[in-house]
C-alpha cells in the first residue's frame, strides 16, 4: 500500500510537526470535515510541489469504476475516549467557477462505529471510491466528513485518511498476526 501526500485527507506534515500529529485529524464533537481537501482538477498551477509541466494537465483520473478502483482507507491511529460514536463519509464537490469547491454532497457514509470499537488500528471506512449520483457532476474536490455523537475528550484521538490504489485487507488475528479466519473456524482438508 502506498500513501500519497496528494491523496491525503488528513493533516499535512510540516516543519516542527511530528509525523503522527501531522498526518492525523482529531474529531471532537458534532459534524466536522477533514483538514485537507483533495483537488482532482486542473487548478494545480499554484502548488509548488507539482512540476510546472504537470500543472494544468487536466483532472486526475481516480478510476471510478475501473478495476482496480481507488479505495478509501480511514483508520484510527490513537484510540478515542469520552464520546459515543463516530461515522465517516466521503463528500465531493464541483468547481464553483472560481477554482474553489462548490457545495459538498455526501457520496457514501460508513457505519456508525461505537466508542468501544474506536481503538488504535481500527479500520473505519474501507470502500471503493463511489460513483457520483446520476444528477451530480464528477467531483473536482473530495473531503471526508466526521459525524461525532457525544464529545470525545483528552485530545489524543487521531484518524488518518487516504485515497489509495490498494489496501492491506488481510484480516489480522487478535495477536496481530496475519490470519484469514477468525479463531474457532475449522477448515477440513
Amino acid at each position: 500500500m502506498i500513501l500519497d501526500g496528494f491523496l491525503q485527507f488528513t493533516g499535512a506534515v510540516s516543519g516542527g510537526v511530528s509525523a503522527l500529529d501531522g498526518r492525523s485529524d482529531v474529531p471532537t464533537t458534532g459534524t466536522q470535515t477533514s483538514s485537507n481537501i483533495i483537488d482532482l482538477g486542473v487548478g494545480l498551477a499554484g502548488n509548488p510541489q507539482i512540476p510546472s509541466f504537470a500543472a494544468g494537465g487536466g483532472a486526475r483520473d481516480i478510476g471510478i469504476g475501473d478495476d482496480p478502483a481507488m479505495k478509501l482507507l480511514v483508520q484510527t491511529v490513537v484510540g478515542f475516549a469520552g464520546g459515543t460514536s463516530l461515522q465517516i463519509n466521503i463528500q465531493g464537490a464541483p468547481d464553483n467557477g472560481s477554482g474553489a469547491p462548490g457545495s459538498f454532497v455526501i457520496y457514501a457514509s460508513g457505519p456508525v462505529v461505537a466508542l468501544a470499537s474506536l481503538v488504535a488500528g481500527a479500520r473505519l471506512f474501507d470502500i471503493d471510491m463511489p460513483r457520483p449520483a446520476l444528477d451530480f457532476p464528477p467531483p473536482r474536490f473530495l473531503q471526508l466528513g466526521y459525524v461525532s455523537v457525544g464529545t470525545f475528550t483528552g485530545g489524543l484521538q487521531r484518524i488518518q485518511g487516504y485515497l489509495v490504489l490498494d489496501r492491506h485487507d488481510l484480516p489480522e488475528n487478535a495477536n496481530a498476526v496475519l490470519g484469514g479466519y477468525p479463531a474457532g473456524i475449522n477448515i477440513a482438508n
